[in-house]
């Protein structure tokens, strides 16, 4: 018998009181309409997500600034650092690890979300280099349709691109849905512009430079815990003007898996080649459960694509692959069939989270990268932890299934999800045994569990175990030099302890 609890309305959420005032010199950009403070308390993360069903919103900032100008950023930083008040970066909202919430322990006076969403322009477009300088609060879908005038594209489409934000995008080295030629964020900045407590950072705009260490490198992942990044030039595509693609049927999981690694090791760019193993397409509209799915796109601006995609067919046919002939030939496959099942249900999976959450289903996932040559035993070994944490966790068996992501031609990046029925009450509980017991599998097993999710709270501790320790005390060097007074965001990447002040975790 399910139990389908329904989400609160805002009426029925008791918020407390802010705990300080608007100040004259923030007043023309800030607010602490209650609205505004719910929906500046969360990301997207399960957590979040029932926290907010339980009407818990303990932590919600006593107010939000809109920043309109680097100007209004100062502004904030300055009142922040005289009141003793925690700042935290809000983009597009969409953190799945804890990284926007206002959490930052008892030695603040309060909390200020800073919404960067109206700094939302391109400022600049150089045709012939293919690049713009573009403020950081721009949406993907706003900033795509401006540069299509243009023809030009940023070619960068992560899952949450409806809402995504430049800047956020930047901030946690996001990876987008054409994730093999057009992969991370990273290779798409030519230089940026950070606003820090302690002065503007800002990078030269070049092609490439081999000046010592990249003071872009700082910047990008960075989380808003050394600033906020106002303006990046970016390097842009040509929109495609020819596509292929089509999707191609295993019987056996690892035969596909070194079919997609000859592929992306061969030099033919797909701008994607994407893995779904057999449950994973099957719960995405595709199959019947017992075939793995390989979605193969190839797309060009400048020359057809039909070579480099009946290469890629060859070597998926020699590894057992199938696929429908006169569909790969067409093009027009990567737009049917499996490939448009699956992309359709990318684009919708956000936006089933509440009514899952209403009928009490634990539901995450985590991405992953590794070596092809501990591929098969690590994709055993960690779908094995998760469907027996899921099992002593709820007393119910659950569904874990994978795909890839993006590939390297050194090696995947696995994204698990998995779902199991939960007990309303303790979802949250059931939720963390799951997620650690699935996260220590990775570490132990020695892939990453922060790929492409940023590193954000939820993460933090695992993230430690990765980092190497010197590391980690240089970086807390850096944000003691850029934010002296810890004002901003402090629990991401650098967690803070209970006075406030930056720990070495």
């Amino acid at each position: 018998m399910w139990e389908v609890r329904k989400a609160p309305t805002e009426e029925a959420i008791e918020l407390h009181q802010p705990r300080l005032d608007i100040p004259a010199a923030l007043s023309s950009f800030s607010s602490n309409d209650k609205r505004d403070r719910l929906v500046h308390t969360y990301g997207k993360s399960f957590p979040d997500y029932t926290r907010a069903f339980d009407r818990d919103f303990r932590n919600a900032p006593d107010f939000v600034a809109f920043a309109r100008s680097e100007a209004d950023i100062e502004a904030v930083y300055d009142y922040a650092a005289g009141a003793n008040l925690a700042v935290i970066p809000f983009g597009g909202g969409t953190s799945v690890c804890g990284g926007v919430e206002p959490a930052v322990g008892e030695g603040y006076n309060g909390t200020i979300s800073l919404d960067l969403t109206r700094l939302d322009r391109i400022l600049e477009i150089d045709k012939t280099s293919r690049a713009a300088r573009i403020q950081g609060g721009i949406r993907v879908p706003a900033m795509e349709a401006e540069l299509k005038a243009h023809n030009l594209t940023l070619r960068h489409f992560p899952q949450s691109m409806e809402l995504a934000t430049l800047g956020g995008m930047i901030a946690t080295r996001s990876g987008g849905h054409f994730a093999t030629l057009y992969t991370h964020i990273d290779d798409f900045v030519e230089s940026l512009r950070m606003v820090t407590p302690a002065g503007v950072l800002e990078s030269r705009r070049l092609p490439g430079s081999g000046a010592g260490p990249s003071p872009d490198r700082l910047m990008i992942g960075s989380e808003g815990a050394l600033g906020i990044i106002t303006e990046a030039w970016m390097r842009l595509q040509d929109r495609p003007a020819y596509r292929g693609g089509t999707a191609v049927l295993f019987d056996d999981v690892f035969q596909a898996a070194e079919a997609v690694r000859v592929i992306c090791q061969a030099a033919l760019y797909p701008a994607n080649v994407r893995l779904l193993d057999a449950r994973e397409a099957h719960s995405n509209g595709f199959g019947d459960g017992k075939q793995s799915v390989v979605v193969l796109a190839f797309e060009n601006n400048d020359h057809p694509v039909g070579p480099w995609l009946d290469r890629a067919l060859e070597i998926c046919r020699d590894f057992g692959g199938s696929y429908e002939d006169d569909v790969a030939k067409s093009g027009e496959g990567h737009r049917a069939g499996a490939a448009g099942a699956w992309r359709h249900a990318f684009i919708r999976m956000p936006h089933y989270k509440t009514a899952l959450v209403e009928m009490g289903i634990i539901t995450d996932t985590f991405e992953t990268a590794i070596t092809w040559d501990r591929f098969p035993t690590f994709y055993d070994t960690v779908i094995a932890a998760t469907e027996e944490a899921a099992r002593e966790a709820t007393g119910q068996p659950g569904l874990v299934s994978c795909r890839f992501t993006h590939c390297y031609p050194g090696g995947p990046a696995p994204y698990f999800s998995f779902q199991a029925k939960g007990r309303h009450g303790a979802l949250a509980e059931q939720w963390l045994e799951i997620k650690s017991r699935a996260l220590d599998a990775v570490i132990a097993n020695g892939g990453t569990v922060t790929h492409h999710h940023a590193v954000g709270r939820d993460h933090m501790p695992w993230y430690s175990r990765q980092r190497p320790e010197l590391f980690g005390e240089a970086l807390r060097a850096v944000k003691d030099r850029l934010d002296p007074r810890g004002i901003l965001n402090p629990g991401v990447l650098l967690p803070v302890d209970r006075t406030g002040a930056n720990d070495s975790a």
